[in-house]
């Protein structure tokens, strides 16, 4: 298949550091590759890949100090999508809804993955706009705010199995990976590690919209223990032994996360998650087994004792199973022939 995937412009693909959407477009585009379709990437120039690279702008918008309007090399993107789009059997969008204007006018097929959160009023007259244009989920719980749209089907993120490395010896601290932010948890993190007397070590990245709470609500908490380091975002090796090392990941949301690629990664290492069950959480970790699902700082702190009771062999397995790249790939491979039979049956006919 001639496929093109088009990813956001504001990390390169794969992301330096953090970067979700990005880091899932990378493990789709180069497994698809491995798998031997033709690719073409549309991402920002840093990107690295064994795909055709289009460039829509020379770095990642984020980095890029010189970027005052981030639409411009955006709108720079979507039309070197579909000046080409006639090359493709496919064009697979990372876009959210920026595209569906452009796209319902033309005949190639698309797809559109939709990453981030759906509970916001001003999507639905969106969507009912463009009723027709296939969209995936990352979980079932995203769905649930916009439940009329047409979905095409629920694909699970997944990573290369050799990304990560199982670790079976658990460490002694717990952690805390992702993006500063009220809700994703990072106070109600502190609070269960000075609770259990426990160390924990924070990476994640601080956005300008964040820079505000993190410098009045998180600094402040940081000062009040010892127990507690933030080292920033950390990536590639650093972020391998930053999870593999610890005895936990916690994961305390306060929002509907669409899926949540941490738990995953935590899992490759072998780390269990003691998570809030929100939005994805239930989907993605299993009780008991992958992690603990619990309600609340109390029972997180008894969940943090109980963390020996798990096997970090079987977190692993269950991310081998459940979480890969070829699973990934192969489940995009089903929706994508899928969206491609009423047109081969028209050629044929």
């Amino acid at each position: 298949m001639q496929i093109a995937q088009v990813a956001p412009l504001f990390e390169s693909v794969p992301p330096h550091g953090y970067g979700g959407t990005e880091r899932v477009v990378s493990y789709l585009t180069e497994e698809l590759v491995r798998q031997g379709h033709q690719v073409t990437l549309f991402a920002s120039g840093d990107s690295v890949t064994q795909a055709r690279l289009v460039k829509a702008c020379a770095r990642a918008l984020r980095l890029d100090q010189a970027c005052v309007d981030p639409l411009t090399p955006h709108m720079v993107l979507l039309e070197q999508v579909f000046r080409q789009a006639s090359a493709f059997d496919l064009l697979h969008f990372h876009l959210d809804y920026w595209h569906f204007p452009l796209s319902v006018r033309q005949p190639i097929p698309t797809v559109t993955t939709l990453h981030g959160r759906l509970d916001l009023p001003d999507l639905v007259p969106v969507y009912q706009l463009f009723p027709s244009m296939p969209v995936v989920s990352i979980s079932d719980a995203q769905r649930a705010p916009l439940p009329a749209v047409h979905w095409l089907g629920t694909v699970y993120h997944g990573l290369p199995e050799d990304l990560y490395t199982f670790r079976e010896t658990p460490g002694t601290y717990l952690a805390f990976l992702g993006r500063i932010a009220p809700e994703k948890g990072v106070e109600q993190a502190i609070a269960i590690a000075q609770q259990v007397g426990m160390p924990l070590k924070i990476a994640a990245k601080v956005d300008p919209k964040d820079r505000e709470y993190f410098r009045e609500v998180v600094q402040p908490l940081l000062h009040q223990t010892s127990l507690v380091e933030y080292l920033g975002e950390v990536g590639g090796d650093h972020k391998d032994a930053f999870l593999g090392e610890a005895s936990a990941l916690l994961f305390p949301i306060d929002w509907p996360e669409p899926f949540g690629l941490v738990m995953i990664e935590a899992m490759a290492c072998g780390t269990p998650v003691i998570a809030y069950p929100r939005g994805s959480v239930p989907e993605v970790l299993e009780d008991g087994v992958t992690g603990w699902i619990v309600e609340g700082l109390e029972a997180a702190v008894q969940a943090v004792a109980r963390v020996p009771l798990l096997s970090r062999a079987r977190c692993r397995q269950v991310f081998e199973e459940r979480f890969s790249a070829s699973r990934m790939v192969q489940d995009y491979v089903k929706l994508y022939q899928q969206l491609l039979a009423p047109r081969a049956g028209r050629a044929a006919a």
